[in-house]
């Protein structure tokens, strides 16, 4: 599904990636986890093809990076990140919003079709959102914002969904409503790479982890072998003992 080669990013005298390696094989659900500037950002934006490596290998879903038009593989590439989230109009309403995600579009500027309409309504309506589709996205809270942008993801019937910190800025509710919703997305074939630096958001479904440090990816491979006490105090330099609660995994702070 995603293969990573020696991937290596510069910008001039910073290295932001160090020989980037990772393999993530179809059926896998993916996090990546790390502290802020660690890198995490910049793998899925080569993932996305919208940054390309200083050198280094990037296949998605059987394409060469480099020896294909990246805009058609976008096309089975689901994006949920906070800098889109800011190219939307905030004035449009939430339905349109979602149907924009059938075309790829930003927002619409000629007459949308009525069956992508009932498209982007039944999926609001998946969602438990459908009350707020005719609200302009701007007076939503961040909660439903992050729900609207799953919706508009959803209507391009994607392959791959990648979240860039999607729990971001939500509070306790916000965020374990929107977890539940992608462990229902995960019951699709449907696969995922989620970036996040919160340990907890780790949901059962995800099968796998890599910790990115500093550039580099520390540990990959299934949950269970990477997520691990010592690895933890190496990458936030703080003491903390890991605990395993209903299939999630928490952080402690020793005192």
């Amino acid at each position: 599904m995603i293969t990573l080669q020696n991937l290596t990013m510069r910008r001039e005298e910073r290295l932001i990636l160090d020989h980037v390696n990772l393999q993530i094989n179809e059926g896998e659900q993916w996090v990546i986890l790390g502290r802020n500037g660690s890198g995490k950002t910049t793998i899925l934006e080569m993932i996305n093809g919208y940054l390309f490596p200083s050198s280094g290998r990037v296949e998605v879903m059987g394409h060469v990076y480099g020896q294909v038009d990246v805009r058609e593989v976008r096309k089975k590439i689901g994006y949920i990140s906070q800098s889109l989230m800011e190219k939307l109009n905030l004035s449009d309403p939430v339905w349109e919003v979602a149907a924009t995600g059938e075309y790829g579009f930003l927002r619409f500027y000629q007459e949308i079709p009525g069956e992508v309409k009932e498209k982007a309504l039944h999926i609001l309506e998946q969602l438990n959102i459908l009350h707020l589709a005719e609200k302009p996205l701007g007076v939503l809270s961040q909660g439903e914002r992050k729900k609207a942008m799953l919706a508009r993801v959803i209507m391009s019937d994607p392959s791959l969904l990648i979240l860039d910190e999607p729990c971001s800025g939500l509070d306790l509710y916000e965020r374990e409503k929107l977890l539940a919703d992608l462990e229902q997305l995960s019951k699709k074939p449907l696969q995922m790479v989620y970036v996040t630096h919160h340990i907890e958001e780790i949901m059962p479904f995800f099968t796998h982890t890599a910790v990115v440090h500093e550039g580099k990816i520390l540990a990959s491979g299934h949950k269970e072998d990477v997520l691990k006490d010592e690895l933890f105090k190496q990458v936030f330099d703080v003491d903390v003992k890991l605990v395993w609660d209903a299939g999630r995994p928490w952080l402690h702070v020793q005192a």
